[in-house]
């Protein structure tokens, strides 16, 4: 409901005089207030007789008509605005016009009122927004209210009479939203768009974000009250406008295939920037409204547990939930330009997976570094000991290859000359090798939750009523698993796995790969960098993991680092690092058909997708992937003749085979080996590794 509703609606006697004549007559155009509505009527025909009473005579011997009384509407008694309530509390005030701004048709007016010789302002598009977001502010100065309940009521943020503020339920999530995706709109009084008539303006502008992110977001959060429950029976975009009438929502982009469009719109509160995603403008304009109460008011209308993002450990350089949908916006918009907006053939996929790097607190920075899709592993029979095939083609696992390619480039430009330098993401390390520049953040998108232990308990979106985990103590969770050779799934490590052998898996043993899940939390202990590259450059660990359907933020915490917490001795610079967890606000929809048994990857730098069949791990045309251990191996032994040897974190003469080369960071090796012990201390299994031939192999010909 708009202020000046509110307002008119607990009007006094003063309403009517302002409707009536001096001396007591009727409006000029004979209308009154019907029964119940307060509406004008039509002037002509039986209305006017209807609306007649007996004549009275007055004391002055004129006579009058006699308004009918309106009748009040049942239901409870409408709240108190901040300027009614200051009021009471402060009669007599004078709010005085300071300035008048902008355009005839879209004014900006700041008022001042003065209370206990404080000033306070408020603007707004009428001088009665402008007062009352003036006299709100001075109540949030001075008045002290007994509990949340009666602070809301004072802001003229009217919640339910019956709220529970102790009561952990809230109402179902998705409810919210259901209003936006029906063609018929609701008849709530307060379901307007930007502009007053559900239209949205187009600002034009398609880029991550229209303003700078507030600077508080770079700063460590200061405690907050605990938030409030929603008002019931109310989206958010209402719920915004009571709190800040007048606000416009821009819209900012279109993306995603046509069964899955994805729309994105913005709003500035208080002079932060917010922007939601949706499958529609409305959705986008609910997700927005809500990711601003959630931040300006701390009104959290989504209170299903899993659903919550977990944040990461130490400085939080941007806001959670603004982070992750930027980050999967981004990597779905970079797929769609590399498949001709998802027509191309190869744009068939079951997971989406992408690489996005920040370099400040600005998330608008944000580049996309890698972009990936698959599901499938090498069938066993189509092994390489040469390096020339790729064992595992699942999304995530390609983008973090793809992006060991970005890391080769980036130390090669450090290499250059003095100038590039400055371009690359690395500088020196003062204990010797290299280390990233201050701020250079990577963050994992997936379109899903990874399979094995992050996926297996968690099958459907989370519900508000359900528990987190009905049964997080059985012996299932966080247990290793293994995916299938071929195929898709996972199966837990068997209890008395042996070492695979070369021979074993070439006459038709199972060839057994480890599971995203299990791959991911070994990221988080001995970085993504991998072992070659650990000669040359510190640990490289991702600061957020974000999926865009099926998070659990209880399930994938666990499978990221919960289930190893009790691992012991690491080396230095090494740690378990504990990303930032989150979903998207607009979950994707769950992609329909078989999945293809193709893998599609790029790295930023390539001008085109490159193809992989995952059955053989190399293209249609049989030749070798850009991120095989080869490719990879000849990469990394480039860097290696140009980096001198005293910036070398591990020392090695003459590298030749690549799995020596590995072996040389010892570090690296050490990690990985507490990283086992640690699975297996937990009673979780032991680590499966693939046939050591395949690493016995060297460049030379």
């Amino acid at each position: 409901m708009d202020v000046e509703d509110e307002e008119n609606m607990s009007s006094s006697s003063t309403d009517v005089k302002e409707n009536c004549g001096m001396d007591g007559a009727p409006p000029k155009d004979g209308s009154a207030p019907g029964p119940g509505e307060g509406a004008p009527l039509s002037n002509g025909g039986g209305g006017g007789a209807g609306r007649k009473r007996a004549l009275d005579e007055s004391s002055n011997g004129h006579s009058k008509f006699r308004l009918k009384k309106r009748r009040r509407a049942p239901g409870p008694a409408l709240p108190k605005n901040a300027l009614m309530q200051l009021n009471e509390i402060k009669p007599g005030l004078q709010y005085t016009l300071l300035s008048q701004t902008g355009p005839v048709h879209a004014p900006l007016f700041v008022m001042s009122v003065e209370v206990n010789g404080q000033v306070f302002e408020g603007s707004g598009p009428t001088k009665k927004k402008a007062k009352l977001h003036a006299a709100e502010k001075a109540l949030r100065s001075f008045v002290q209210f007994p509990n949340a309940s009666e602070a809301h009521l004072a802001m003229g943020r009217s919640l339910s009479a019956n709220a529970d503020f102790t009561s952990d339920q809230a109402d179902f999530p998705d409810a919210l939203f259901n209003g936006f995706e029906t063609p018929d709109r609701p008849d709530m009084p307060f379901y307007l768009g930007a502009n007053g008539d559900d239209s949205f303006s187009s600002s034009g502008d398609l880029s991550l974000a229209a303003s700078p992110m507030p600077a508080s977001l770079a700063q460590l959060p200061l405690p907050v009250p605990p938030p409030f429950p929603p008002p019931s029976g109310k989206n958010p975009v209402m719920i915004l406008n009571e709190l800040r009438p007048g606000l416009k929502y821009d819209f900012l982009s279109e993306s995603g295939e046509s069964h899955a469009k994805n729309f994105v719109l913005s709003v500035v509160v208080d002079g932060q920037f917010f922007e939601g995603s949706g499958r529609s403008k409305k959705l986008a304009k609910a997700r927005a409204a809500q990711s601003a109460l959630a931040t300006v008011f701390n009104l959290r209308l989504d209170q299903t547990p899993s659903r919550q993002p977990v944040p990461s450990e130490g400085l939080q350089l941007h806001s959670p939930q603004v982070l992750a949908d930027a980050v999967a916006r981004l990597v779905l918009e970079k797929f769609g330009d590399l498949t001709d907006n998802f027509a191309a053939p190869h744009a068939r996929r079951k997971v989406l997976a992408g690489i996005v790097m920040t370099t400040g607190t600005d998330v608008k920075d944000a580049k996309v570094i890698s972009v990936s899709t698959g599901t499938k592993c090498i069938n066993g029979e189509y092994m390489s000991d040469r390096g020339l095939a790729l064992n595992d083609c699942h999304a995530e696992i390609i983008s973090r290859r793809s992006l060991l390619r970005f890391l080769y480039t980036q130390l090669e430009l450090y290499l250059n000359s003095k100038d590039d330098q400055k371009r690359s993401i690395f500088e020196k390390s003062e204990r010797g090798g290299f280390k990233l520049k201050e701020n250079v953040r990577f963050h994992l998108y997936i379109s899903t939750s990874p399979c094995g232990d992050a996926r297996i308990f968690s099958p459907h979106e989370p519900v508000l009523e359900e528990p987190a985990d009905r049964h997080p103590n059985r012996k299932a969770r966080g247990q290793l698993r293994t995916k299938i050779e071929s195929g898709e799934g996972t199966i837990p490590v068997r209890s008395n796995a042996s070492i695979q052998t070369w021979d074993g898996v070439l006459q038709g043993e199972r060839l057994l790969t480890m599971s995203c899940s299990d791959k991911m939390a070994r990221w988080n202990v001995v970085g993504v960098q991998g072992s070659l590259l650990s000669v040359f450059v510190e640990p490289i660990y991702f600061s957020s993991i974000i999926l865009g359907s099926l998070y659990h933020g209880d399930h994938l915490s666990r499978a990221m680092y919960q289930r190893i917490s009790n691992i012991e001795d690491l080396p230095a610079l090494y740690t378990l690092n504990k990303p930032l967890l989150s979903g998207i606000s607009n979950a994707e929809a769950r992609q329909p058909g078989k999945a293809p048994n193709f893998s599609v990857n790029w790295t930023v730098g390539d001008s085109a997708i490159e193809v992989i069949n995952a059955t053989t791990g190399k293209d249609e045309l049989g030749r070798a992937s850009r991120l095989c251990k080869h490719a990879l191996y000849c990469r990394w032994m480039r860097v290696h003749g140009k980096v001198p040897s005293n910036l070398l974190r591990s020392r090695i003469t003459k590298p030749n085979v690549y799995h020596e080369s590995k072996l040389v960071a010892k570090e690296y090796q050490a990690a990985k080996a507490c990283l086992f012990r640690a699975f297996i201390k937990a009673g979780l299994g032991a680590w499966v590794e693939k046939p050591t031939e395949q690493d016995q192999f060297s460049l030379t010909p």
